[in-house]
């Protein structure tokens, strides 16, 4: 299994629910995990690469405090597995431009830039993606439903690949066609009801401590009606707090509401505070140890990095022997 983060800031709660508690459960499940931090994938919509090695090791520090394992799992980043890149070479060549520009996200960007040209690099971002993807061999990738088109590139590539260059083994094409793994997990809205985002400032980060989380918490978007409900159709923003609660208490949403009533958004608010801090406690704890201590950081993705360069070289190696690039 194959999941990663770009290096643009704090992890948050949204991600936690999301994503990173499904990480660690496949993991001790014995699932083979690797975990990408995309830092070349941060230059692909902005114009530098801002304070990156230390959004890095605080990534690395949100993955060890919530249970990720680095001898379990290889967290490694891109700008240090040279094989990983070179692939895009001949990936690239599997494509074409109408094809990526079909791709949802580069589509979405090029409508949103006005006037600001595409970089070579946002456009050739879902082949760097099936790079990450197939450098390793993955056969699972965690997704979203707005991320299959990404998938299906991928798998796209993997079948051209196959079909164009042939195999080493005539038993199985070089790469797989990896399979989605689509989260079931819930979806937790930022605080001012929109999708939690880093870009937004809506966020509760992992890391943030407890007398933040309240403030963020007492501003957080409601509605009139005293009366709580779970209803997330009709009442969004109430029913992110209720599940919110839901989640850190281990209760349902709808045992939740019906606990507070009429008891009104205060109320709710108190409540959520109290479960989110109590439960991100001995998380935070544990990340503020970590973060204290960047060299064990380095050292964890240095690891990783070996890891990853090993598996990659010897995917790069088969590449070449598939294509007649050996000499």
């Amino acid at each position: 299994m194959l999941t990663g983060d770009r290096p643009t800031g704090n992890l948050h709660i949204g991600h936690y629910f999301g994503s990173l508690v499904n990480r660690v459960r496949l993991q001790d499940a014995g699932v083979e995990t690797l975990v990408l931090i995309a830092d070349y994938q941060v230059i692909t919509d902005r114009d530098g690469t801002g304070p990156v090695q230390e959004r890095a090791l605080s990534l690395v520090a949100d993955y060890l405090a919530v249970g990720i394992d680095p001898e379990k799992t290889v967290i490694f980043n891109h700008s240090m597995v040279p094989a990983l890149n070179q692939l895009l070479l001949p990936f690239l060549s599997l494509v074409t431009d109408s094809e990526l520009r079909r791709n949802p996200t580069v589509k979405a960007e090029l409508e949103a830039s006005g006037d600001r040209a595409l970089s070579g690099l946002l456009l050739t971002y879902p082949v760097h993606q099936a790079a990450d993807i197939l450098f390793c061999k993955a056969n699972l990738v965690p997704v979203g439903k707005d991320q299959l088109p990404h998938l299906e590139q991928t798998r796209v590539v993997a079948r051209r690949f196959d079909e164009r260059y042939g195999r080493v083994n005539p038993e199985r094409p070089v790469f797989p066609q990896a399979e989605a793994l689509l989260s079931k997990a819930s979806s937790v809205l930022g605080m001012d009801g929109h999708k939690m985002s880093k870009s937004r400032g809506n966020t509760i980060d992992i890391g943030m401590d407890a007398d933040t989380t309240a403030k963020r918490i007492k501003k957080a978007v409601t509605d009139l009606d005293r009366h709580i409900t779970y209803d997330p159709a009709n009442r969004p923003e109430v029913s992110n707090l209720v599940l919110l609660a839901a989640l850190t208490t281990g209760q349902a949403p709808e045992a939740i509401a019906a606990e507070i009533g009429d008891g009104g958004a205060g109320t709710l608010k108190k409540l959520v505070t109290e479960s989110v801090n109590e439960y991100f406690a001995p998380i935070r704890a544990r990340r503020s140890e970590l973060a204290a201590d960047p060299g064990y950081l380095l050292n964890v993705l240095r690891d990783g990095n070996k890891t990853a360069n090993e598996i990659a070289d010897a995917t790069l190696d088969e590449v070449r022997l598939a294509m007649g690039m050996t000499f």
